[in-house]
């Protein structure tokens, strides 16, 4: 059958085609990522559209389930995030910030395991400094330094054992495609190599991916949907504690996280994340209140840091690390509007210790009163916890498990509790506290 070529321009970004070129994507809005790709068909590839499905609808109740064991790992927080254990065929995308660790996890997961350990970024030699710094002996551990798509198949041939470790996709490529490696194409095609032999062969592929600098999983949105578990590493770079969250999973729930903390032994799980966070707080000093945020099913304490001082700018600074910088700006306004503090000629800087990042409402109480301690000059008690949320008229409003956060608190023991069933406005903690 004659192949007639022709070329398209796909962007490597969300995997946008169109037949001419464009400066900025017109799916996703990325400047100079449509990049010139060679497409072959055929009248084969038309006519294989026209095939039809031998298959008949059957009732779910009649539909036979094999419930499959599935494999541990020596690390309870990853089991726990991946719903219980490694399913047998299953397609897991690990993804995270340069040297957050990925590579460093998935060497503990495998060295507990056993199985093979596919490298396009690193020589063996590379890995194998790198696994004696983790202490593991890697006798259990196969080792593949290659990047051609058809080499790794070859040698899943030749290859029996437990699981396999692609790090990463984005530097496999196939010589069945004319572009580079990283390109949407290639990774596409790749990808569903790699489900293939997943689903065909039961041995469960665990797969490192990069992430741009906005933060996004690198490559074509549909690689998330091929796989069956997304994850995603998180944490400051410079910080020791780093989390493992689940964005997408087919075999358990997403709502779970892991906790580990890294050293120069690489990451050790922690069973009770509050101490972690809470390790280095100074006690009785102004501007510090602890609060409870729920990371998955699990309640951690973790403390807000709030500085005040007076600006020498024409407009103050607000400066949020680890807080939403508009959550603070909303905040300093309610402070503003319903205690009437002159904060407008005052820089307020906020930071959440141990690098996390705060997403949900719970600590918008904490943050409130550890800028009024900063700025009245006022610790709190040390033993003071605030749990809530802020409305725009200055009352507290409950959060969700809010008595499961009471509950953490008090066994971790925190005496005083300030929260919508304590206090029902921010003006009534004020007069407390002052």
């Amino acid at each position: 059958m004659k192949m007639k070529s022709h070329t398209t321009f796909v962007c490597q970004q969300c995997g946008y085609e169109t037949p001419q070129w464009f400066g900025k994507c017109p799916e996703c809005g990325t400047w100079n990522s449509l990049v010139e790709t060679v497409k072959d068909t055929s009248q084969q590839g038309h006519s294989a559209l026209r095939v039809r499905s031998l298959r008949k609808p059957q009732r779910l109740s009649d539909v036979k389930h094999i419930e499959k064991n599935r494999i541990k790992s020596a690390f309870t927080e990853f089991d726990r995030v991946m719903g219980g254990g490694i399913v047998p065929g299953s397609v897991t995308l690990l993804a995270g910030d340069p040297g957050i660790g990925k590579s460093t996890l998935l060497l503990h997961i495998i060295g507990s395991i056993g199985g093979l350990y596919v490298s396009g970024e690193e020589s063996a030699e590379q890995v194998k400094l790198r696994a004696k710094r983790l202490g593991i002996d890697g006798t259990n551990i196969s080792i593949l330094s290659e990047t051609s798509l058809e080499g790794i198949q070859e040698a899943f041939g030749e290859w029996k054992g437990n699981v396999v470790i692609i790090d990463s996709i984005q530097t496999i490529s196939s010589e069945e495609l004319s572009g580079m490696a990283g390109a949407v194409g290639q990774i596409r095609y790749c990808a569903e190599q790699l489900v293939q032999y997943a689903k065909s062969q039961g041995i469960p592929v665990i797969i490192i991916g990069h992430v741009t600098k906005e933060g996004e999983i690198a490559g074509p949105k549909v690689l998330e949907h091929m796989v069956d578990t997304v994850l995603y590493l998180e944490g400051e770079r410079y910080q020791n504690a780093r989390i493992l969250r689940t964005l997408k999973n087919r075999f358990g729930a997403v709502e779970e996280v892991g906790i580990f903390e890294m050293d120069e032994k690489g990451l050790i799980e922690i069973t009770n994340p509050s101490e972690i966070f809470l390790k280095d707080r100074i006690k009785n000093v102004p501007g510090s209140v602890v609060t409870v945020i729920l990371e998955g099913s699990r309640p951690i304490l973790i403390e807000i840091q709030a500085l005040t001082v007076s600006s020498q700018l024409p407009i103050p600074r607000r400066i949020a690390n680890g807080f939403d910088y508009n959550r603070l700006q909303l905040l300093v306004a309610i402070l503003q509007k319903r205690l009437g503090l002159p904060l407008g000629t005052s820089d307020i800087i906020v930071n959440v210790s141990g690098g996390l990042k705060i997403a949900e409402p719970a600590a918008d109480l904490a943050v409130a009163l550890s800028i009024i301690s900063s700025f009245k000059n006022i610790p709190i008690d040390a033993k003071t916890v605030a749990i809530g949320e802020l409305g725009l008229l200055g009352e507290i409003r409950s959060v969700s498990q809010e008595e499961r956060r009471i509950k953490e608190a008090k066994r971790l023991g925190y005496t005083t509790i300030i929260a919508s069933k304590t206090y029902r406005s921010l003006s009534l903690v004020h007069q407390a506290i002052r």
